[in-house]
């Protein structure tokens, strides 16, 4: 009888040892996999898939506890989306932060606000209503925990207290979020460390990866890079343990068994198309992907957990109109523009970004046009929103009033720009910033390499909208832009300026005609960032099955897992010490 891809992996057949795998001499391990025998390459006790936010606390944690602890990590760098955040952490209930700075929180608190199902987003999206409290109630209790456990592992966070900033639904009752400073680490974006008088002051990712990877290989956490998880191995399909998993390093596989515990922490799914589009289809191959090129999130926790048994959860607030799961560009004409990160030449991945980008500081500087050249929407409109402290003001937690007060307004801009041409596609298409060089003087903007990327197709050039069109070639903008289109919309869009109103979309008292040559198209598509769907996890990130019952030996953390919506690091590095705590003290495996 022919085997299925499932079965071949469950059968465990023996791979070949990589290279980065075969530091230590292979031991003879047999087990179980549907009766077939596994040779074992290696053992430890706890496995850890991703080195990110949630992956490096996990280890952490559980060698601290007495195990032996394996990191595997696919890319060739450590610190996976975390390092290229904003280092915006916003842990509460009570932290020794919070305490400083007189702002009274409790976990019960923390717990409240992150289930109350009465906030709503000026949109109707709930930012909690859809929160597993099993897990939130585990966030909850284990937040000041986790914020005692980054100052005792190398995290300083700027001395001011709690604020707002780069909050996205973490509650309305008090401020919680922190920043973590890059003290004299070396910033991933820049290829060298901040400015002398910033290294206390600024907040970054870095802040916050750097000082955790450095004490997980102190305490001994053997990290390997370039190193990826392609399947799990479980001793008996839908009822026994996982006890290892395949790993792939230098197009080698190597079977490694966990005595303890695997925890899959590889950070969601943005990156993988195909799974991304099971939640919304437009999502299609143009919407690039805040983090990259430093970290995929290919979905390979997700699918791994699925092959063996593993439920997804939280779907509903993967699809929800609030926080920033799509995201308005805030850099232009670069190929990856999240509105938080930049890379610069000197960072070891700016060959893979291609460009800076120019950071758009004033939105009526341009127009954006889909694939036709057609305008779809008031340029200065934002992206969804997200509940943070105050946005309700005043608040009363669980009042109905809460959503019956709240002032509509849509904020549709992204939604416009999916929406598409109307030729049967799901995606958007292209979206395109068009300006021309007055745009450029207020703006401050330099048009030129390494700032835009040409080479690749993000951003052109003309000295006539008609010849603009014409060179608009690149493989997401599936239709060629017709020229006089472009120059109608120009045209009609400057005569809105001369009328001091947007007949279409409006603009609030459009500012500036087009009409200065040279003329620019900047890639302005929309990015992808958060994940907020995955495996289905219990208060102690165990894994459940579609029956609602454990994989023992399986543990999910961060953007892996589903069932809730905090946007950022919190949620990740909290699911990263829990995880860690309990695959610690999970029952060895005979």
């Amino acid at each position: 009888m022919a085997m299925n891809r499932r079965d071949m992996l469950l059968n465990g057949t023996t791979a070949v040892a990589a290279a980065s795998l075969a530091g230590v001499a292979p031991r003879a391990a047999q087990a179980q996999a549907r009766g077939a025998a596994i040779s074992w390459d290696r053992e430890v006790d706890v496995v850890v898939v991703g080195a990110g936010a949630a992956g490096v606390p996990a280890a952490i944690v559980a060698r601290e506890a007495g195990n032996s602890v394996l990191l595997l990590e696919a890319q060739p760098h450590t610190g996976g989306h975390a390092i290229c955040s904003g280092g915006n952490v916003p842990l509460g209930g009570g932290t020794s932060a919070q305490r400083k700075w007189g702002v009274v929180d409790s976990p019960d608190i923390v717990f409240r606000d992150l289930t109350d199902w009465t906030v709503v987003e000026t949109n109707g999206a709930p930012d909690y209503r859809f929160n597993d409290r099993e897990i939130i109630r585990a966030f909850a209790d284990h937040s000041v925990e986790t914020f005692e456990f980054l100052l005792a592992h190398g995290v300083v966070f700027v001395d001011k207290a709690p604020d707002t900033l780069g909050g996205e639904s973490v509650g309305n009752s008090v401020p919680r979020e922190m920043h973590a400073a890059p003290q004299d680490f070396v910033l991933i974006q820049t290829g060298k460390p901040a400015e002398p008088e910033m290294r206390a002051r600024m907040s970054t990712g870095n802040g916050v990866m750097q000082p955790l990877v450095a004490s997980a290989r102190k305490l001994g956490v053997e990290i390997l890079t370039s190193t990826k998880m392609i399947s799990l191995h479980r001793e008996q399909l839908k009822s026994g343990a996982v006890i290892g998993l395949v790993a792939e390093s230098g197009g080698r596989r190597v079977n490694i068994r966990a005595r303890r515990a695997v925890i899959l922490a590889t950070g969601g799914h943005t990156t993988n198309v195909n799974f991304r589009r099971m939640f919304d289809p437009r999502l299609t191959e143009e919407y690039q992907v805040a983090g990259m090129p430093w970290s995929e999130q290919d979905g390979s926790g997700e699918i791994a957990g699925m092959e063996v048994g593993a439920a997804l959860w939280g779907l509903a607030n993967n699809t929800l109109e609030f926080g920033s799961r799509i995201t308005k560009p805030g850099n232009i004409g670069t190929r990856y523009g999240y509105v938080n990160l930049r890379w610069f030449p000197g960072s070891e991945v700016f060959d893979k970004a291609g460009a800076t980008g120019l950071r758009v500081t004033d939105w009526q500087n341009v127009i954006t046009v889909n694939m036709l050249g057609n305008r779809f929407y008031d340029e200065t409109g934002r992206q969804f929103g997200a509940n943070d402290y105050h946005d309700i003001n005043p608040y009363t937690p669980g009042s109905y009033l809460n959503a019956k007060n709240i002032t509509w307004n849509p904020q549709n801009w992204l939604n416009a720009a999916m929406a598409g041409i109307g030729d049967g596609h799901n995606g958007g298409g292209a979206i395109w910033a068009i300006f021309d060089s007055a745009a450029v003087a207020r703006e401050k903007w330099e048009p030129t390499p390494p700032n835009v990327d040409f080479a690749n197709g993000f951003f052109f050039q003309a000295d006539t909208l008609g010849e603009l069109a014409a060179k608009i070639k690149m493989q997401y903008q599936r239709v060629p832009m017709p020229a006089d289109n472009l120059e109608k919309t120009v045209a009609r869009y400057n005569r809105f300026v001369a009328l001091g109103r947007d007949e279409d979309f409006g603009k609030p008292g459009p500012l500036y005609p087009i009409s200065k040559p040279p003329y620019y198209a900047a890639w302005c598509t929309p990015v992808l960032h958060d994940t907020r769907a995955g495996l289905r996890i219990n208060a102690e990130c165990k894994v459940v099955d579609m029956s609602g019952e454990v994989i023992p030996g399986l543990f999910s953390a961060g953007e892996t897992a589903g069932g809730f919506s905090l946007h950022g690091l919190a949620r990740a590095l909290t699911q990263g010490v829990i995880s860690g705590k309990n695959a610690a003290v999970e029952q060895v495996k005979s």
